[in-house]
């Protein structure tokens, strides 16, 4: 286990094991020195969580969707995980993108996003400040309250 798994679960967190992919795509991609993860939805043990995890965020769900979103990151760092075989090798974070299904009038998407910089901080320090959009969307898979990519930049062992 790395330094920042120890991390994760100081925090009280666990890292789960990265999904399989449910369609005709990866988890995640190398493209040089990145990883790139596809969308991760807030879901643990196959199920979305509740609360926080379904349906669309409104005012009075902005804690719960920020849960849901820190459990989308946990998942985007386990599809990491897959290519880089430790977090330790992730050197910053380059950039997050949540997408959170939004009740007509809504605007704090930046509010539920930050459920995941405040992990990404907490677990890389320095390493995990990032660029990110938050972004209010109609609809999401599995009727999803929201959907996470992540942009790191990684070291990789020189052959």
């Amino acid at each position: 286990m790395g330094i920042i798994e120890e991390h994760i679960i100081n925090a009280g967190y666990i890292l789960p094991e990265a999904a399989a992919a449910a369609g005709l795509y990866s988890p995640a991609i190398r493209s040089g020195n990145l990883v790139y993860t596809s969308g991760q939805l807030p879901l643990q043990s196959g199920s979305l969580i509740e609360p926080g995890g379904k349906g669309k965020v409104n005012v009075q769900r902005i804690d719960d969707a920020a849960v849901a979103a820190g459990v989308s990151l946990l998942n985007a760092l386990a599809a990491v995980k897959t290519i880089t075989g430790t977090l330790d090798s992730i050197e910053k974070v380059i950039k997050l993108t949540l997408y959170v299904a939004s009740e007509s009038g809504f605007t704090s998407q930046h509010l539920v996003a930050n459920g995941a910089s405040s992990l990404l901080h907490k677990f890389f320090g320095e390493r995990g400040v990032h660029t990110r959009s938050a972004v209010g969307v109609a609809e999401l898979p599995l009727n999803a309250s929201l959907e996470l990519e992540l942009i790191v930049l990684c070291k990789f062992p020189t052959l």
